[in-house]
């Protein structure tokens, strides 16, 4: 009886052993087939031998990875541009030497995580890698930094213009390259002064000559005179585009300086500067839609706003077809802080934005042309004129010989009131739409 109860506990004892052995062996091989992504290769052998060529293959993979981790650590030590990244709530986790260096960052170690915000007092990198998180977009943005007591270098105050390139990555973290734009901004100064110096030696002899023209005008006849006529309106054309390169270096240099503010009416004075060119539209029954505001009024220089919205106003007539429509939408938008605690930093005297969008129903920018349309003497894709020329053979339209400075000079003049302007296609129309952003500046 004894010995029969041992044989029964032997075998219940075996069972469970066999039980165990069997979940064992089948939790092993679920193991294996995550570690592998599938069936584990060699089913044959046996689960500890797959065990260990596993283990063995793990070891190998993060040997590889501490190296590749390793030599990109290397690579941004070393890199020309600066890299950092932060996590989801933009604690600065990797910065490398460029990064510090342009940023002016002395008081980050990579074993304690502190705010970016409090290393680098710059709100424009700080809404630029928001932007980045929330679109899961790349977002670049060119600004000035500047040091402030909370970036010190060594004890002095200095600029520099960065350009950010933020990338979102996985866990809400994002990196930021960085590059130093000092060199660009050098050379395009130099290019910008040896431009305007070419056009003042310019000015003086074409000046001569328009004046020699007009001597001759009055003892020439037949022939001779009209070909003088035709000289004296060369030269004269000649020395409007001299003007207007002039111009844009003065407003380049001290823009304030040549802005005289006045209250502006926002719909009268668009509506007015339509009038001005309504013949023009009237020829080719060309109608206008204005949206928006009704009594608003801002501060603005209203000559040289004028003067930006003539030209703007002329390119819409210039390039939309016969019966097209010319729309003008206008907003005003309230400056919104980041939070109800934590106000914008460059809300002082600008509190509000006048937004104006002017969209005709042309034949758009070439997308090639879009990045230089407010480059000086930069004119366009050819085949653009060409098209409307065809559709409007009438030369009474407009003045297609332009110079190619109209939007420089509008993008120059908008900017020293401290607004932007941007151009685009519009996605219903498909012709050219501009947006302007002038600040609201209240005065006292």
């Amino acid at each position: 009886m004894d010995f029969l109860i041992l044989i029964v506990g032997l075998g219940i004892g075996l069972g469970i052993s066999l039980v165990f052995h069997y979940r064992q062996r089948q939790q092993l091989t679920k193991i294996l087939e995550i570690a592998a992504n599938g069936p584990a290769e060699n089913a044959s052998f046996s689960v500890v031998s797959r065990l260990r060529r596993e283990i063995a293959r793990s070891r190998t993979i993060q040997t590889e990875l501490e190296l590749e981790s390793e030599v990109l650590q290397q690579a941004l030590a070393i890199a020309p541009i600066g890299y950092l990244r932060v996590d989801a709530e933009n604690q600065l986790m990797t910065c490398n030497p460029v990064a510090r260096q342009l940023l002016c960052i002395d008081r980050w170690h990579p074993n304690r995580l502190r705010l970016l915000l409090e290393l680098v007092r710059s709100y424009e990198l700080d809404r630029t890698i928001e932007k980045a998180r929330q679109s899961q977009q790349v977002q670049i943005e060119d600004w000035i930094f500047e040091t402030t007591p909370l970036a010190p270098i060594s004890g002095n105050h200095h600029t520099l213009p960065l350009r950010a390139t933020c990338i979102p990555l996985p866990q809400a973290q994002v990196g930021v390259f960085l590059e130093d734009r000092s060199a660009i901004t050098e050379l395009t100064q130099a290019r910008d002064r040896a431009f305007s110096d070419i056009m003042h030696e310019l000015r003086t002899p074409l000046t001569s000559i328009s004046l020699v023209a007009e001597m001759l005008q009055s003892r020439l006849s037949g022939q001779e005179k009209s070909w003088v006529e035709r000289l004296s309106q060369e030269t004269n054309r000649l020395i409007d585009l001299i003007q207007n390169c002039l111009e844009i270096s003065r407003l380049q240099k001290n823009p304030k300086q040549y802005l005289k503010y006045e209250e502006i009416d926002i719909k009268s004075f668009l509506l007015g500067i339509w009038q001005t060119l309504e013949p023009l539209a009237k020829q080719k029954e060309i109608q206008l839609n204005y949206v928006g505001v009704d009594d608003f009024s801002f501060w603005g220089d209203n000559s040289r706003l004028s003067q930006v919205f003539l030209n703007i106003f002329d390119n819409s007539i210039k390039y939309s077809p016969v019966q097209g429509e010319i729309r003008i939408e206008v907003q005003h938008q309230e400056n919104r802080p980041l939070s109800d605690t934590d106000p914008l930093p460059w809300q002082t005297s600008e509190n509000s934005w006048i937004i104006i969008d002017v969209i005709d129903s042309g034949c758009g920018f070439c997308v090639e042309d879009l990045p230089h349309v407010f480059e000086r003497l930069y004119r366009g894709d050819p085949s653009r004129t060409r098209q409307t020329l065809t559709e409007n053979p009438d030369p009474g339209f407009s003045n297609h010989n332009s110079s190619g400075l109209g939007l420089a000079i509008a993008q120059q003049i908008i900017y020293a009131h401290g607004g932007t302007i941007s151009a685009q296609n519009h996605p219903t129309t498909q012709g050219a739409w501009l947006n302007i952003r002038l600040p609201n500046i209240i005065y006292s």
